[in-house]
């Protein structure tokens, strides 16, 4: 075997849809807004709110709501009416209670490879919202350790797979983001492998480490088994 005694999955867009209820809100958002400037432009000036914000309201509903009530006002230039602030609130709250749907091929897998690893669920975001969104699935039953975190980098790999594991050099982060799921796992050490998701949000967008062998590609979530039996 490749050594491999710990595998680390991602949430939002591994395991379940989420990035399209940000984008059917953004469509929503500009909607509201298309009295004072087109979609593209307000679509540009949110993204650029969300980056600034993200330091400081980590990721997340929460900091997206309150990235596009800043957006609001500043597109308007302070003009924006009370409603719409309410209606951009309201919007926020209806994603919080948007119905969760697992992606293709995830109960089968889990149950095929919880007997023969430690399985780690790893995603950031605000802590209700992701607590919700675990329970939810009803997914919580196959891991053996849930870890909610702010940031995803080298360090939180390692600290984690030494947590519940054998260390990150034993072990394999699945994720749809190159960005928060692979590249700082492969840089802890561990294997790395991309399983992409049909849209991805701009700030998890990174260049693939194809020159790195620990690097793998899948084209859904369902073959991870058989790559585990490939490295065997």
């Amino acid at each position: 075997m490749a050594g491999i005694t710990t595998l680390g999955f991602d949430a939002d867009d591994t395991l379940w849809h989420n990035e399209r209820v940000f984008r059917l809100t953004q469509d929503r958002f500009a909607s509201l807004l298309a009295e004072f400037t087109e979609k593209t432009h307000l679509s540009d000036r949110l993204l650029a709110a969300e980056r600034r914000n993200v330091l400081h309201y980590g990721y997340g509903v929460k900091g997206f709501t309150l990235s596009m009530i800043e957006t609001a006002i500043e597109v308007t230039n302070g003009r924006v009416h009370a409603d719409v602030i309410s209606e951009i609130l309201e919007a926020g709250r209806d994603m919080l209670k948007h119905p969760l749907e697992p992606l293709p091929h995830v109960e089968e897998m889990l149950k095929a490879l919880k007997d023969q690893y430690r399985l780690v669920l790893i995603t950031k975001g605000d802590l209700f919202d992701q607590e919700r969104k675990v329970t939810a699935s009803g997914l919580d039953v196959f891991f053996d350790a849930i870890e909610i975190v702010s940031e995803k980098s080298a360090a939180t790999y390692r600290t984690l797979f030494a947590r519940h594991g054998s260390g990150p050099e034993k072990a394999m982060m699945i994720g749809n983001s190159l960005k928060s799921d692979v590249v700082p796992a492969l840089e802890a050490g561990s294997y790395g492998v991309h399983v992409p998701y049909h849209v991805t949000w701009a700030l998890e967008e990174a260049e693939a480490p194809l020159g790195n062998d620990r690097y793998h590609r899948l084209d859904h979530i369902g073959k991870v088994p058989l790559l585990l039996a490939r490295l065997a």
